[in-house]
């Protein structure tokens, strides 16, 4: 039997694949119950490009609780203004096996509005 653990992670492997193939810069996010992370990877793998999550002091002054919806925005919103200044503007979208709902589609709607495309 399979654990949701296993199944996560082989979804997640299926994405990196098909994005190591377009050889995409990617940005990546991962949940926990209490906070949501999100890095911007160099298309080699080798770097991070940028990063944001609820841990930064000034997220945390923002939203208080890092797992909910509003914290995800937050995040979403820095990663992208973070992403820019590094100069990357279109990233492939690597949601790491969670699914596209609740905090996740939040993240990444915010970092549309934040101006990357994806």
């Amino acid at each position: 039997m399979i654990d949701k653990k296993t199944s996560r992670r082989r979804r997640a492997a299926k994405t990196r694949a098909r994005i190591h193939r377009q050889e995409a810069v990617r940005l990546t996010v991962h949940r926990t119950n209490l906070h949501i992370y999100a890095q911007v990877i160099a298309a080699d793998g080798s770097s991070v490009l940028a990063s944001a999550s609820t841990l930064e002091k000034e997220v945390r002054a923002q939203a208080g609780n890092g797992g909910n919806k509003q914290a995800a925005a937050l995040v979403g919103k820095r990663i992208a203004e973070k992403a820019k200044a590094a100069g990357v503007s279109e990233v492939a979208f690597d949601r790491s096996g969670f699914s596209y709902h609740g905090r996740v589609k939040a993240l990444a709607e915010a970092a549309r509005e934040g101006g990357l495309k994806f």
